[in-house]
């Protein structure tokens, strides 16, 4: 069976945006929507993660650095590392972890 879902697309642009697209015994994937100067505030993650960001461009801090991130780059991190994001533009990018 095929199962189209339009949840990312459908995203708003509102603050911070936390969608949960699949999570199962193995693998969760989040997608997450920043309008301009939000910020997804300080935490960690219970697993390695990666972010593949879909749209815009965001500031990805993490252990006293700034990674700068555009549509369609990809970046991993380790679990437990406290980290925020700060948005440059809208953006919307995935958590796969």
């Amino acid at each position: 069976m095929i199962d189209i879902d339009n949840t990312i697309a459908q995203q708003p642009y509102d603050g911070l945006q936390v969608e949960q697209l699949v999570k199962n015994e193995t693998m969760e994937i989040l997608s997450i929507s920043l309008a301009k100067d939000a910020i997804f505030p300080n935490h960690t993650s219970p697993k390695d993660a990666h972010l593949v960001v879909l749209e815009g461009s965001i500031e990805f801090h993490i252990e006293n650095q700034i990674v700068n991130l555009g549509s369609q780059q990809h970046f991993s991190f380790s679990k437990k590392v406290e980290h925020w994001v700060r948005a440059l533009t809208n953006a919307k990018f995935l958590i796969i972890r």
